[in-house]
């Protein structure tokens, strides 16, 4: 093996010896060589992708994903005018289902997009995603108002274009970057979820103020088709594993084989349950928070964008809460190698007290309901770039599309596919068991009532990932194990392939049986 690979530092991008390649192929690679323990030399097609390259794909992948979160939080910040448009205002319920529709197509989609991810090419996957939520987007603004549940079913497919890309693009990531500087990218990629989210209320609630919240629904698209290109044209596919096999490829396990290992993984397991927490209150929030403060301002009959300062504020405490998550993590990991899921769980802990007085003083001082929301969405936010990381470090390299794909139909199924509905029922128990009234005030009230279970729920989190810690550095040491493992115990290729030029051959693929 290479020595200069041997000494390659964790936190660099691992770059072949030429400086970088062209290469063809999807991951995988056919068998070949000779057994040798657990694993088996298979012989690569591709080039490993260059340090440039590589910042360049964490560049577009964060765009693509900052693409989607101001789609889906688009609906959010119309949902009172798409409620008059389609005449269900005095159903909450009703308008709660567009995204739990949209959640649960999303997650169905989910393990075949993993299952996919590990075996064929990515950005072939990926760009198709793309496209069809760009089609499906734009198809959104031109429902007639007397079909609502034509608006429910494009919502929904908009899921399955976005669950193509969620579901694979990290493992892009991580097959790029080891050591803190994988969290460092993962934390610039994942900052598009609360940078995403914000804007699509600022842009979703600004856009449809200026020309109608259809509109809201045609601006993305063709930036979504400009991001193709870039997949296509810019993007060069890693070999699976390749920052941390010493640039050997590991060939994936059958499927059966990864739900098994994935059962068996506490911190996993544990892990997933805590991004569901997440998952729920921050869907719940997302959708009926703005709808609750809007209720206020009519109560009071005040004037004022709740779209925009909500957005504002959830594009600010994504910046510092998942800053300081990663920076947390990356002092701190020095002395406490548990201290990933420490820091999940305790930030959703804390944020506890703050979203019950956000809730609680909202009526009689938005000012200080609303410092209660920043507080408590920094707590929330902590986990974004570290929950993805503890999955990465935790599933060996050709499971990881498979690993992501199950936490997401975890922690969709039981997160946010569900929490908007129940609290939108939970709502309008409330309002028509009292007097069936609809005025402002009742819907405020009603909705006070049921955005308090969210606190439970944070709890319920914050303990799953303080549960996550128990596991941690057994499951990570296990990972590494095997991976390093395979790096060191296998012989190079008999026949090293031919390459034009001056060009090395790429090392050899490894399949591990585990």
């Amino acid at each position: 093996m290479d020595a200069r690979l041997d000494n390659m530092p964790d936190d660099e991008p691992l770059i072949p010896p030429d400086g970088g390649g062209v290469g063809t192929q999807d991951g995988a690679g056919d068998l070949r060589g000779k057994e040798n323990g657990d694993a088996r030399v298979i012989s690569p097609s591709k080039i490993p992708v260059a340090g440039f390259r590589a910042y360049a794909t964490v560049v577009i992948l964060f765009t693509v994903n900052l693409l989607n979160y101001v789609d889906r939080y688009t609906v959010a910040a119309n949902l009172l005018d798409i409620q008059k448009y389609f005449n269900i205002e005095d159903s909450n319920s009703a308008a709660g289902i567009l995204q739990t529709v949209f959640i649960i197509s999303y997650m169905v989609m989910c393990p075949i997009f993993g299952f996919m991810g590990d075996r064929y090419s990515r950005k072939l996957v990926m760009s198709f995603g793309v496209l069809f939520w760009a089609a499906m987007t734009l198809s959104c603004s031109f429902v007639p108002s007397d079909k609502y549940w034509a608006f429910v079913l494009l919502r929904g497919l908009v899921g399955v274009g976005e669950a193509s890309y969620s579901t694979i693009a990290s493992t892009l990531i991580a097959d790029l970057f080891t050591g803190n500087q994988r969290t460092r990218m993962l934390t610039l990629f994942y900052f598009a979820i609360p940078v995403g989210s914000g804007l699509g209320y600022i842009a979703g609630g600004g856009v449809a103020n200026a020309w109608g919240w259809q509109w809201a629904f045609r601006v993305t698209p063709p930036f979504g088709v400009l991001s193709v290109f870039l997949i296509m044209v810019c993007i060069r596919e890693p070999i699976r594993g390749q920052a941390e096999t010493g640039n050997k490829a590991i060939a994936n396990t059958d499927y059966c084989t990864d739900l098994k290992a994935l059962g068996k993984n506490k911190s996993f397991i544990f892990n997933s349950l805590g991004f569901t927490g997440v998952s729920w209150v921050v869907g719940a929030l997302a959708l009926w928070a703005p709808t609750f403060v809007e209720d206020i301002y009519a109560v009071h009959r005040m004037d004022s964008d709740v779209a925009f300062i909500f957005g504002a504020i959830t594009c600010v405490t994504g910046f510092l809460g998942t800053g300081i998550g990663t920076a947390l993590a990356q002092v701190l990991r020095k002395y406490n190698h548990k201290v990933d899921p420490l820091i999940c769980g305790y930030g959703m802990l804390v944020s506890v007290p703050f979203l019950f007085f956000a809730f609680t003083y909202a009526y009689t001082n938005l000012f200080l309901a609303w410092s209660f929301v920043f507080l408590a969405e920094i707590g929330l936010f902590l986990n974004w770039g570290l929950v993805p990381d503890m999955l990465l470090y935790t599933v060996i390299p050709p499971r990881r599309s498979t690993a992501n794909a199950c936490q997401m139909v975890m922690g969709h199924l039981l997160g946010d596919a569900l929490s908007p509905w129940i609290l939108g029922f939970i709502s309008d128990q409330i309002r028509y068991k009292w007097s069936s009234d609809t005025t402002a005030f009742a819907q405020m009230m009603s909705l006070q009532y049921s955005l308090y279970v969210a606190t439970f729920v944070t709890v319920l989190g914050g303990g799953a990932f303080l549960a996550t810690a128990l596991f941690i550095e057994k499951d990570k040491a296990r990972v590494t194990k095997i991976v390093e493992s395979a790096k060191e115990n296998l012989d190079p290729l008999e026949s090293p392939l031919s390459l034009p030029g001056d060009q090395q051959p790429p090392p050899p693929i490894i399949d591990i049986v585990y």
